[in-house]
């Protein structure tokens, strides 16, 4: 599996712009950034999709965001949501740096507060991605499907746990249990849900997809 993965990587290339050396940068920082393999996948998925309305839940230094704005359209906005002043201003320096400042929103506060706050909105986005807390999945799910438009995406990253996810609870460090058994009901209600069209990749530590079925039109 090495040989296979050292020979993909070889095939891989560069981000565009100053997308690789950001990645970089952030890695060797030691700092929470997704996969490049789950950076090329949702890269794909944004290019046939062009979402108009991009939801971030999880923004860490920016990476992500800076993703999502490379491409999408000049008209799409991403909004991004993190409540940790150590990567919110780091993000805000990187968005300035990259000239993104006017089309990332970045809300610093807590998910928890943030997410009923947009539902009151009556806020609707074509792509939204969670990249958080990952005990904090099954809490945020309800407001995101709600925030979920129609014919929609939704994806959230690092849902294996190292591996953990597929453990019995016992067999899971007790410091982690709580997470484990949070993440797994919030598969099994995600995967289960009938509105939702799922399935989940094996890239970087785990990817959920799901797109929100288009009812319009339907019987």
């Amino acid at each position: 599996m090495a040989e296979l993965a050292q020979f993909l990587d070889g095939l891989r290339r560069d981000l565009p712009g100053n997308l690789a050396e950001f990645h970089r940068r952030t890695v060797d920082a030691g700092l929470p950034v997704i996969s490049r393999d789950v950076a090329d996948f949702l890269s794909l998925l944004l290019t046939l999709r062009r979402p108009q309305n991009v939801l971030e839940i999880g923004c860490g230094v920016g990476f992500s965001a800076a993703l999502f704005a490379e491409f999408t359209t000049e008209s799409s906005k991403i909004t991004t949501i993190d409540r940790y002043e150590f990567m919110t201003s780091r993000a805000k320096s990187n968005f300035e740096k990259l000239g993104l400042s006017a089309k990332i929103r970045l809300i610093e506060d807590d998910a928890a507060n943030a997410l009923p706050a947009l539902v009151k909105t009556d806020a609707k986005f074509d792509f939204i991605f969670m990249d958080c807390g990952k005990g904090q999945y099954l809490r945020f799910w309800p407001h995101i499907s709600r925030l979920l438009g129609a014919g929609g995406l939704f994806c959230a990253d690092d849902i294996f746990q190292g591996g953990n996810i597929a453990r019995a609870a016992a067999d899971v460090p007790r410091r982690h249990r709580t997470t484990h058994r949070n993440l797994r009901e919030f598969l099994h209600m995600v995967m289960a849900d009938k509105a939702l069209k799922s399935v989940i990749l094996p890239i970087g530590d785990g990817l959920l997809v799901s797109l929100k079925e288009d009812t319009i039109g339907q019987d």
